[in-house]
């Protein structure tokens, strides 16, 4: 019987299992096929990624392995960022509080905060990019709806949506196609916005390959950079996921935009334990 030790946690209840590199050497199994397993909710631990990290890396302080529940490689998240920027400082594996993360989307720089939450400068958004036709027309038909959007990449494709009613109610029927929409050659995580006021969104969204989450880091800055492209929102705003808030603040506009986009959120435990393969 192999067991393995894991750690469970979440971030506006985007969930995680983090297992150390060691102890996922005694798995022998493919990384992409562990994730699949220890993510499932019915047969696994459950939950929407899983990472690992990286034992070394040349370009930062520390790097990792990012898996969806799906088993796909992902190349950031937001939620997920601040939960192993908590982990990889409370079991020592960096000695300060501010450090840069490599990642497949660049290096990330995340600050853990004596209030307990993590400010992460997340870079700069990317709004022309060879795996995201940002040019050309910005609508979209899905099922019944012809959608205005706005695609911003933040190192991950994104679309932004914005309607008037229940987000979720709109991320749940047209999430699934939207993500598979031929516009997106890659796939692409979908938010769907309410504006509240200009400084307060609601989004839900459907995340490239989990599906429904309760929270989407990247997301949430992305659904930012729309808002200010679109002259919706001012330039720091409260996130409002289904699973809890994130602050948002880019200075960048629609002439400067290589202004970093800077998210601050919680990052929390659920668990410890021993996982039987």
């Amino acid at each position: 019987m192999n067991k393995i030790k894991i750690t469970k946690m979440q971030g506006c209840g985007n969930d995680f299992v983090i297992i150390d590199y060691p102890e996922y050497e005694k798995t022998g199994m493919t990384m992409s096929d562990l994730a699949k397993k220890v993510c499932d909710r019915h047969f696994g631990v459950g939950a929407d990624g899983m990472f690992i990290p990286k034992p070394d890396t040349e370009n930062a302080d520390i790097s990792w392995y990012f898996y969806n529940n799906d088993g796909t490689t992902a190349q950031m998240c937001g939620n997920g960022i601040r939960c192993f920027a908590k982990y990889a400082f409370d079991n020592k594996l960096v000695n300060k509080k501010k450090f840069s993360v490599e990642t497949l989307a660049g290096i990330i720089s995340p600050e853990l905060l004596d209030d307990g939450n993590v400010r992460v400068d997340m870079g700069i958004p990317i709004l022309e990019d060879e795996k995201i036709p940002f040019k050309g027309e910005r609508k979209i038909n899905v099922l019944d709806k012809e959608f205005d959007i706005t695609p911003v990449s933040m190192g991950n494709p994104h679309c932004v949506i914005f309607v008037d009613g229940n987000t979720m109610d709109y991320a749940l029927k047209y999430g699934p196609i939207t993500e598979k929409h031929p516009y997106f050659p890659e796939k692409t995580n979908t938010e769907f916005v309410r504006i509240i006021s200009k400084n307060e969104v609601e989004m839900s969204v459907y995340e490239r390959g989990c599906g429904i989450t309760l929270a989407c880091g990247t997301g949430a800055c992305a659904t930012l950079v729309a808002c200010i492209l679109n002259n919706l929102t001012e330039s720091k705003i409260k996130v409002n996921l289904p699973g809890g808030a994130v602050s948002i603040e880019w200075q960048g506009n629609k002439t400067n935009l290589d202004s970093h986009i800077f998210m601050t959120g919680p990052a929390n435990y659920s668990f410890v334990a021993e996982y039987i393969l």
